[in-house]
């Protein structure tokens, strides 16, 4: 995820960057800081952010005129506000704002914001497919498993199955962020299609059954607690 932060005031980018810091333990992060809109704005056009802090009162160009050019760029982009003045919340609408934010930033409030960006971002996630009749796109959170066949692997959806020349370990290793796990030396399976554990199995959401490795049993049962608890905060 990359984050942007604009305050004119130091200490404040500083203050941000830490609670943000110590809310994304487990995320992927790169933030950016800016005390001039301008410098922002720029650099938003040159390369997009994910999700947007940004100080209203600036001196050059306030928060919500930023908000405004940025929202030229892009209709879609998280923009949250950090302001010392809740009454400014009612101008937010009009750049279609996610959430103001009081400083000092509250850590409960930051992490509402994060984990809902990260689960809109891992929704947009696609997989590019190479097949022998071209290439297809196919959205992360639909693939239920993979099924290594000797050189190929056999990604399966609720609604279609793709046969792919790959290894299965690089899936592995790209789709690790994205809550899958290896249960088996043949099977890497998305943790949120899983529906029940067995003894040494599991059972997807479309009732296919998959054999567990049992060197793998007590690491997938930690693997799908944590996905749970992530995923109901």
């Amino acid at each position: 995820m990359r984050i942007a932060i604009c305050d004119d005031l130091p200490e404040c980018l500083q203050q941000a960057v830490q609670a943000i810091r110590e809310c994304t333990q487990s995320l992927d992060i790169l933030i950016d800081t800016f005390a001039s809109s301008n410098e922002c704005l720029q650099a938003f056009r040159k390369h997009p952010y994910d999700l947007m802090f940004l100080d209203i009162e600036m001196p050059e160009l306030d928060g919500i005129s930023l908000a405004r050019k940025l929202r030229e760029c892009s209709q879609d982009v998280p923009v949250v506000f950090l302001t010392t003045h809740i009454e400014y919340a009612l101008d937010g609408y009009e750049v279609n704002a996610l959430r103001y934010l009081t400083k000092p930033i509250r850590p409960e409030k930051l992490s509402e914001v994060l984990v809902y960006v990260q689960r809109q971002l891992e929704n947009q996630r696609t997989l590019w497919l190479k097949l022998q009749t071209g290439e297809v796109c196919v959205p992360v959170p639909d693939i239920l498993c993979m099924e290594a066949q000797n050189q190929n692997i056999m990604i399966y959806t609720a609604q279609q199955s793709y046969s792919v020349r790959y290894n299965l370990g690089d899936y592995e290793n790209e789709l690790a962020k994205d809550g899958f796990f290896r249960i088996h030396r043949g099977y890497l399976v998305s943790l949120r299609h899983v529906k029940s554990l067995g003894k040494h199995d599991l059972t997807l959401d479309n009732d296919i059954v998959l054999p567990v490795s049992r060197t793998k049993e007590k690491a997938l049962k930690d693997a799908l607690f944590q996905y749970i608890r992530e995923e109901a905060l």
